[in-house]
């Protein structure tokens, strides 16, 4: 248990997805209060538990939310930006995320969601953190390939590619976190970020030889192994952290 998150206040963006939903259930073990902002809703009952629908690429829409989760909880602590918009290998047909047919309009939405947001997100819930004048921390959810490029030869026999996008997010979100942390040390407000390798969600099995031939440990990722590095950048246990970006991808990015 981090004891230290007892009745602290805690928002997810994004957290009715498959990673937010691990993040929701470990804080809630350890009696946080957990609020998420997603523009879906998910059928669940906890007395700690609530929900907001947010579009989190509307300033005006974080502005509201955030007084409505002050009126509330009169607290903010932790915010942990997740939300994303992300593309899992799959077969395709259309070739739709080759870099050379890659729509304007969708790179627009993409990192509105994915780094605009996480930006707008920190801009009203941080200057919240510093108006209490107690501190805070905020949590950015990065990617292995945040730190590398993807390797587009897993993803021939699925004529896949992973988007442009992804990677530019990925690896804005971990500049957000270091200017962040730079910006608003003095104020008490921590910034770290996590860049998490793939979890294998029932993908194409030649895709996922191929990429554990490319990990050290060889193999992808557990569903539930990222949720105690998560609670431990959020909790005192790293209070001495600031800027960091902490890489769990089973070694993919050491070679």
């Amino acid at each position: 248990m981090f004891k230290d998150l007892n009745n602290k206040t805690v928002i997810i963006t994004g957290g009715n997805g498959f990673l937010g939903i691990q993040f929701v259930n470990e804080f809630l073990e350890n009696n946080a209060n957990v609020i998420v902002l997603d523009l879906k809703k998910r059928k669940f009952y906890h007395p700690r538990f609530t929900q907001y629908m947010c579009d989190i690429t509307k300033e005006n829409s974080v502005r509201l939310v955030v007084k409505k989760i002050v009126k509330k909880f009169n607290k903010i602590n932790i915010l942990i930006n997740n939300a994303a918009i992300d593309h899992l290998p799959k077969k395709n047909k259309k070739k739709l995320n080759n870099f050379e047919e890659f729509d304007l309009l969708r790179w627009k939405k993409e990192l509105d969601v994915g780094l605009s947001g996480a930006m707008i997100c920190t801009k009203y819930f941080g200057k919240k953190m510093c108006d209490q004048n107690k501190g805070g921390v905020i949590l950015n959810v990065s990617s292995d390939l945040g730190i590398i490029a993807p390797n587009q030869n897993l993803y021939q026999k699925l004529n896949f590619a992973k988007p442009v996008t992804y990677s530019v997010i990925k690896h804005g979100i971990i500049g957000l976190t270091k200017y962040t942390a730079s910006y608003w040390g003095n104020k008490r407000i921590r910034c770290n970020a996590i860049a998490p390798g793939g979890i294998n969600q029932n993908f194409d099995k030649h895709f996922v030889e191929k990429i554990k031939k490319l990990i050290p440990l060889n193999r992808m990722a557990k569903y539930n192994e990222y949720n105690k590095i998560v609670l431990f950048l959020c909790s005192d246990q790293s209070s001495y952290m600031t800027g960091t970006t902490i890489i769990a991808d089973g070694g993919r990015t050491v070679i």
